[in-house]
């Protein structure tokens, strides 16, 4: 099908990758996003060897770096120094550089993982329930309704509190963050589904003798790309964040496995003494959603026309 007959919001699903490219590197914002997202994605990847090259490791305890009252508390500075680029944390001594680059790898993954699996079901189920109507659209517009309006933070607290300790917390936490937001993917897809159904692109297709299938996997799917990379690019921080705050709450990660959230929470009880316990994370966790953001707006810049690319 020509470019005229894509539907007005979404034609930006069929240009080429070398457009879209070219697109992004004229914004130097979503460059640098790119970039950082890119390095933190990386920095999880290869947490073992970045965190070889100052010597140290997540799980290790320096207790003899700890001083003040009880010998609780880290050096002055948080005992950062040259063995300790970050310092370490207060009452165990673990070396804080390692926890955050660590960190990224637990944030990105469930972030990632989480955003996947709510995506897919989001598309999925938004896209059927669109095109084919009915019964089915009854049935997946009731059950987002219901999810939507559940108290999501709440449950997910009350079982990440009771989950049995066998159970894996990533898998958990990736279950029930992908369970409570696919539905606002599903909803915005559905809505650009009921438009596309009604294209002369798609009315030409069947008058073609395309059967139904051919129809939504060559005609709508390609055109649903352009909004799903954009509710993907915005999702992502959401759910780094959701899993951050349900870890800063104690039902996310747990300890010892490195979590940015779960160190911020702990280090609220030492911000006044050791500062540096919660800037390091803080500005880490940050820099992500911060990014992640940033390329998310540059990407609905450039695939969506009514908006045009910043400099």
């Amino acid at each position: 099908m020509s470019e005229s007959h894509l539907p007005i919001g979404v034609p930006a699903s069929r240009r080429s990758a070398s457009e879209l490219l070219r697109t992004l590197r004229r914004d130097r914002w979503a460059l640098t996003s790119a970039i950082v997202i890119a390095a933190l994605a990386v920095t999880g990847i290869a947490a073992p060897l970045i965190a070889a090259l100052e010597g140290q490791d997540p799980y290790t305890f320096h207790t003899e770096l700890l001083t003040g009252p009880g010998s609780t508390g880290a050096a002055p500075l948080g005992g950062l120094d040259g063995d300790h680029w970050f310092g370490v944390e207060p009452l165990t001594g673990r070396d804080l550089f390692a926890i955050v680059v660590y960190g990224a790898r637990t944030s990105f993954l469930i972030g990632l993982a989480s955003t996947a699996v709510a995506m897919v079901l989001g598309v999925i189920l938004g896209a059927s329930a669109g095109y084919l109507g009915g019964w089915w659209d009854r049935i997946v517009m009731r059950t987002i309704d219901v999810l939507l309006g559940f108290p999501s933070l709440i449950f997910m607290i009350a079982i990440g509190a009771v989950a049995p300790p066998s159970l894996p917390r990533p898998v958990l936490l990736v279950a029930l963050i992908a369970v409570f937001n696919w539905p606002r993917t599903a909803r915005v897809i559905r809505a650009q589904t009921l438009s596309l159904r009604t294209r002369d692109f798609v009315s030409a297709a069947r008058v073609l003798g395309a059967g139904p299938w051919h129809v939504f996997r060559h005609e709508l799917l390609p055109n649903l790309l352009a909004p799903a990379i954009v509710l993907t690019t915005i999702s992502i921080p959401q759910l780094i964040g959701l899993e951050a705050a349900l870890s800063f709450l104690g039902v996310g990660i747990t300890a010892p496995t490195p979590s940015w959230g779960r160190t911020i929470g702990d280090a609220i009880g030492w911000v006044q003494t050791q500062p540096t316990y919660v800037l390091f994370p803080g500005l880490a966790l940050f820099a992500a959603t911060l990014a992640f953001n940033v390329l998310g707006d540059a990407l609905r810049d450039t695939l969506d026309p009514r908006f045009g690319v910043r400099g």
